[in-house]
């Protein structure tokens, strides 16, 4: 049996969920920690059959159901989350979820925010971005979440290198380590409200 005081994380997840997927794997025994859902826009997402490989329930939401009612932030509600985690999540989140989970929301960013932020900066966009613009420097920025895109706190930035050869793909493998090495982590020390890494 599992113990039923566990902390819960739910997830938002819109495309392949390899960050789901790292969530899923590190909290898969945790003594203290469990992913208690994953929710995701998008009927395609990948995201979907990894929870499902991990018995996790899944839900699928539309565009309207989001913005225009409460019943995502009511099911959410269901597993008392203690952290919403934006794993790949493309929308921006609407005023009633921010206020229905204050201060609980995080996401992942794959660059170093202020830089390459806003709408439309996610994916293979962020990275063409930064090689284009020549920067030495790239990295990951986790954030909590408020009612602008990639404009919350800061929780953890985390750095690699920018190599005059790389061409996006490249530097978003070398990025996506990061996001794979930081976010269950980070997700951890919130939690669990520890000091350090």
């Amino acid at each position: 049996m599992e113990p039923k005081n566990k902390k819960n994380i739910v997830i938002f997840a819109s495309g392949s969920g390899s960050n789901a997927q790292r969530l899923l794997e590190h909290f898969e025994h945790h003594p203290e920690i469990r992913v208690a859902a994953l929710f995701s826009n998008n009927p395609k997402a990948y995201a979907l059959q990894r929870a499902e490989t991990y018995h996790v329930p899944a839900f699928l939401f539309s565009r309207d159901e989001f913005y225009n009612s409460d019943k995502v932030v009511e099911q959410v509600q269901q597993f008392k989350p203690d952290l919403v985690v934006l794993a790949g999540f493309l929308w921006l989140v609407p005023q009633n979820f921010l206020q229905a989970f204050p201060d609980s929301i995080i996401n992942i960013h794959p660059a170093l925010l202020p830089k390459y932020g806003g709408k439309g900066m996610h994916g293979l966009n962020v990275h063409t971005a930064v090689v284009q613009a020549g920067d030495d420097k790239s990295g990951i920025t986790i954030h909590r979440v408020n009612e602008e895109y990639d404009k919350g706190e800061f929780i953890l930035q985390e750095h690699c290198p920018v190599y005059t050869t790389d061409t996006p793909e490249e530097l978003a493998a070398r990025v996506l380590q990061l996001e794979h090495k930081f976010l269950p982590l980070v997700v951890e020390k919130l939690i669990l409200k520890k000091e350090q890494l």
